[in-house]
């Protein structure tokens, strides 16, 4: 199930697209002003975002600029009355991957919506070529991982948490984040949880491994990347 964030200070837009959305099964949060959008935002980490632009405090172009500068990499859809070139290009240069002029229908929303987020599905790093990281190789078509061609013994959960790593090698992976794309629905899963799971993952890499790989961003997440051991 795919998470929307939805900013948007019309409560009339924000209801009726709320409830669209919801029943195409998507998980909605909804925010009415910039600010709020923006900490959500970097709270749970969605898996889309639909931005109004006239937003109250911050404006839309604003909001998706700051989190671009973050290191927010999902889609942003802004949604918007100001159907000028010049606000269209302002908004795309902010960071803005699509631009729906209002009013919208709802069909057409929801097109655009799964066509990004399909585009999002195919940039990720699953392919059906193993992938190598120092002397990790990660095999997303079989799940599996190995480290100097010994296949790792992980379990399930250890062996997606290193996949999701991975596919944002370099890049912040907030507990928030690790714990929607791992567990999915599941959203008992605690920070704990995830940290139990990291632990036992770092021990077996280094057993294996002459590289260290998830490094810990402290009271944020973790990072992937291949560090070789001194």
């Amino acid at each position: 199930m795919a998470t929307i964030l939805l900013i948007e200070d019309d409560p009339s837009i924000r209801l009726a697209t709320e409830f669209a959305l919801t029943k195409h099964g998507y998980a909605v949060s909804s925010c009415d002003n910039g600010k709020s959008g923006y900490d959500t935002a970097l709270m749970i980490e969605p898996d889309l975002i639909l931005l109004d632009v006239m937003l109250p405090g911050i404006n839309g172009f604003d909001v998706a600029r700051n989190l671009r500068n973050e290191g927010f990499t999902s889609p942003i859809l802004m949604l918007t009355a100001l159907d000028s070139d010049e606000d269209k290009i302002k908004g795309l240069d902010a960071g803005a991957d699509d631009y729906i002029t209002k009013p919208f229908s709802t069909d057409v929303l929801l097109a655009r919506i799964r066509a990004h987020l399909r585009r999002t599905e195919l940039d990720g790093v699953s392919t059906n070529t193993p992938v190598t990281y120092g002397d990790l190789t990660l095999d997303f078509e079989n799940n599996s991982a190995s480290v100097k061609g010994k296949t790792l013994k992980l379990r399930s959960k250890e062996l997606a948490l290193l996949f999701a790593l991975a596919e944002r090698q370099g890049m912040l992976c907030r507990r928030s984040w690790l714990t929607q794309k791992v567990w999915k629905e599941d959203y008992l899963s605690t920070s704990r949880t995830i940290d139990v799971h990291i632990r036992r993952l770092r021990s077996v890499l280094d057993e294996n491994s002459d590289y260290t790989y998830i490094h810990t961003v402290h009271g944020m997440g973790y990072r992937f990347e291949p560090v070789e051991k001194n």
